[in-house]
């Protein structure tokens, strides 16, 4: 396996990250078989697993920490905080409070005395970023973490951090970790060019845009589990779906399943470090990683392209990150005495 560099860090890492959100009652309860699974990627090559504290509350932490007794040293582990993990309105976000203690919680469950990337889930607009940085600055001095990124943070607020660490000289985020898929394009307009611009390593989520670039899920063939699978809406968008269809013939004819395809394009992208793999079982993991040689050629680059163009979303994940702006009418409108007025 060709290893690549983690940004400016010099940690090398697998082209392929393995993601345990799946493991877990989220999706596999079997410990036993999600360390299989860990082991599985492991051996194959894999040196990039990435958890977080929220992922079944704590549990998949717990999982990885059991996985690696014994390889700890030959992985780069990266988790994430930020989610909520209790009915406490303190045991969330990006404050120093919260990542100061946090962070314990996750190393005692992943049974490490350090991480080797320590991530923030979201943007917190109720924190200031210097805050957050001049906490995980300290995690990085007391050896409890060696470098700290972000996590589907929009460009600006990346540029905004990048300029508080170098104005406050604070530790810096190293990584992003943003959603790209052949549906799920938007990053390549902003955010790749700024995190190569500042020497940031990416490890994108949801390459297979929620599994719907796997073939599972086909126009016309809408069933009551598509409907219902975690509720998401993304899942019976038309226009999705009317990508998926122009997409599988160009697959076939290049040879290549739809899945091998859609993980094949992320990371060619000159700008992707690692590619998340989030397999709930063996089999999904052992299809991945029988692609992972794939390499397409600008024809097939090119096809994607006028599917898809670069730079653009279709449709758009239900899991993706709006800022207040977005998420809050009274932040879109001006009050209504002062619209009647104009």
């Amino acid at each position: 396996m060709r290893y690549r560099t983690l940004g400016l860090t010099g940690i090398k890492v697998s082209p392929y990250a393995l993601g345990a959100m799946m493991f877990g009652p989220v999706a596999n309860p079997d410990h036993d078989d999600a360390i299989r699974i860990i082991h599985k990627a492991l051996d194959f090559g894999i040196n990039f697993v990435d958890t977080a504290d929220a992922y079944s509350a704590g549990e998949s932490e717990e999982i990885v920490g059991k996985a690696l007794k014994g390889r700890r040293d030959d992985v780069v582990l990266a988790t994430k905080a930020h989610l909520p993990m209790g009915d406490d309105p303190n045991q969330q976000g990006n404050s120093r409070r919260w990542l100061v203690r946090e962070v314990e919680n996750s190393l005692r469950r992943l049974q490490t005395d350090h991480l080797d990337l320590y991530q923030v889930h979201r943007p917190d607009p109720t924190v200031d970023v210097e805050e957050t940085l001049s906490a995980l600055s300290d995690l990085i001095h007391s050896g409890k973490v060696r470098a700290i990124g972000s996590s589907t943070f929009p460009a600006s607020e990346i540029v905004e951090a990048q300029w508080a660490a170098e104005r406050r000289g604070l530790e810096r985020f190293r990584t992003e970790q943003p959603p790209y898929s052949i549906l799920d394009r938007g990053i390549e307009r902003e955010v790749l060019p700024v995190c190569e611009r500042y020497g940031m390593g990416t490890l994108v989520w949801s390459p297979l845009a929620q599994g719907m670039l796997t073939g599972r899920y086909r126009k016309g063939q809408e069933s009551d589990a598509l409907r219902s699978r975690y509720g998401f809406g993304h899942l019976r968008d038309e226009r999705r779906l009317d990508v998926v269809e122009a997409l599988i013939p160009l697959a076939e004819k290049a040879g290549l399943s739809l899945t091998h395809l859609a993980m094949a394009f992320v990371i060619a992208h000159p700008g992707v470090t690692s590619a998340i793999l989030g397999p709930r079982t063996m089999e999904h993991l052992d299809d991945l990683l029988a692609g992972a040689e794939t390499t397409l050629d600008d024809e097939v680059l090119d096809r994607i392209d006028e599917i898809v163009p670069p730079g653009t979303d279709v449709g758009r994940l239900d899991m993706a990150y709006d800022p207040p702006a977005i998420r809050r009418a009274t932040l879109r409108r001006r009050p209504a005495d002062e619209r009647s007025a104009a």
